[in-house]
């Protein structure tokens, strides 16, 4: 699927391209000594040993070679087809699929059986390399910094380098999904969310990100009116909901939280529950490590049993 991204055109949602050519290829009994043995001794490979029929063998492939592409030539990948190639599989004893080899110097250093998650694999990519680290991950990590420290525009370049480098990276979509409404381009970043596919949307990242852009969209007027009515009428429950919704679409989550919690503290019934709802669906788009989440689930639990 195409996704503009400053007016260039980028794909989401599915696999790029091999990065260099070689950094992944079918290998057989007759080529495995020039494109594993040989090769190791300039780049480390793994050596992916699936079949048509197998499974975890279809999660774990993609999945690995993704993770290739993403250590920019660092380690190479092979792949062997074991019903094509059953001598060299009984000679390197892989009994059960998928089984990987990683292969240095010409030599088996390590391996590994079954669909390991992404974390799993990529410190297994990383030992590999010598301790290199992920440079998506790193750039990842760089963009959220920027991001943090003010500078929207820089983490909106950032982001779309990582994407033209890992089209589906839900990781680096949410970052410059929240770059864009930093930015002050929420339209924009609606429109992106509405081109994206199901496998995306479900990513916990992204769907931060929706909630966060539907909360805002449902802040009911100026900010400085609603503290001026809430502060003449304290009672006002709807006109300090009101004020939350409008904070936290002025970006401060803060004291949106610190309003939806009092709405609860005066009448947690009040609109059928609409106030510990309303912080749910903060809790959900600020995520669960960020500081408000955390201070906000405390105070309302205390609230709840107090």
């Amino acid at each position: 699927m195409a996704l503009i991204l400053d007016g260039e055109s980028t794909t989401v949602g599915t696999s790029a391209p091999a990065a260099g050519g070689d950094l992944i290829k079918d290998a057989t009994t007759e080529t495995f000594m020039t494109d594993v043995m040989e090769a190791s001794r300039q780049v480390p490979v793994v050596v992916d040993f699936w079949a048509p029929w197998c499974g975890p063998c279809k999660t774990l492939g993609p999945m690995l070679e993704k993770l290739v592409r993403q250590m920019g030539g660092k380690v190479r990948m092979v792949k062997v087809n074991v019903d094509e190639n059953q001598a060299l599989a009984q000679q390197l004893r892989v009994q059960s699929i998928p089984t990987v080899y990683a292969f240095r110097d010409g030599q088996p250093i390590d391996a590994f059986q079954g669909a390991l998650p992404e974390s799993q694999i990529k410190q297994f990519l990383s030992h590999l390399a010598g301790g290199a680290a992920n440079p998506i991950d790193a750039a990842l990590e760089q963009a959220q910094q920027i991001l943090d420290d003010g500078d929207a525009e820089g983490a909106l370049a950032l982001y779309q380098q990582i994407l033209q480098a890992d089209q589906s990276n839900a990781p680096a979509i949410a970052g410059y999904l929240r770059a864009l409404i930093a930015a002050g381009r929420g339209a924009d970043a609606e429109q992106i969310l509405a081109q994206l596919p199901a496998d995306i949307l479900a990513d916990k990242a992204v769907a931060a990100v929706k909630t966060k852009l539907e909360l805002a969209a449902q802040g009911a007027g100026p900010v400085d009116d609603l503290r001026a009515r809430v502060a003449s009428t304290p009672d006002d429950l709807q006109a300090r909901f009101d004020l939350a919704n409008a904070l936290f679409a002025a970006d401060d989550a803060e004291a949106a939280v610190e309003h939806l919690l009092e709405v609860f503290r005066r009448d947690r019934d009040w609109n059928d529950d609409a106030a510990r709802q309303r912080l749910f669906k903060v809790f959900e788009a600020l995520g669960p490590t960020h500081p408000v989440t955390q201070s906000g689930r405390r105070r309302l639990s205390a609230l709840v049993f107090s």
